[in-house]
């Protein structure tokens, strides 16, 4: 099984996507994640959903969850409206790690291998310069347990 087997077409934002509308389609197409790509279209990082999450949620409820009890569901609501005008490139981190991509030839075990490095639910999947799609850490476990 190669990537070329696994790979679905992806939705992609660019750095000058507005965050609140990334969160949107992760939420709206269940999404691990999202491809993003630069001027050119081609992969430049992958946002997952739980870097969004890390934004919109206060600091201090992070360092000490028992505090996040106490914020009422009202106040909670408002944490996510607070990335309103924040772009993709504000939530990337300053230290880019590497980045998860593999050409349509590798090995599910490659593609695997490079999720677990990377800690990323989804593998950009580039030929020829063209980004063709992704895998994500759900296509890939379907069909190695399937097997």
């Amino acid at each position: 099984m190669r990537a070329r087997d696994l790979v679905t077409d992806f939705p992609t934002v660019s750095l000058d996507s507005q965050v609140l509308e990334a969160a949107r389609l992760l939420a709206a197409h269940d999404l691990p994640g999202l491809i993003v790509v630069d001027a050119d279209g081609s992969p430049f990082s992958i946002l997952p959903g739980t870097q969004v999450l890390r934004l919109a949620v206060p600091g201090y409820c992070q360092d000490d969850p028992a505090l996040a009890r106490v914020v009422d569901e009202a106040h909670a609501d408002t944490f996510l409206r607070s990335l309103a005008g924040r772009t993709v490139r504000e939530c990337l981190p300053a230290n880019p790690r590497e980045l998860p991509i593999t050409d349509p030839d590798a090995t599910a075990l490659e593609i695997a291998a490079l999720m677990a490095r990377t800690h990323s639910p989804l593998v950009a999947v580039v030929d020829g310069g063209r980004l063709r799609g992704a895998v994500t850490l759900q296509a890939l476990m379907d069909r190695m347990l399937a097997l």
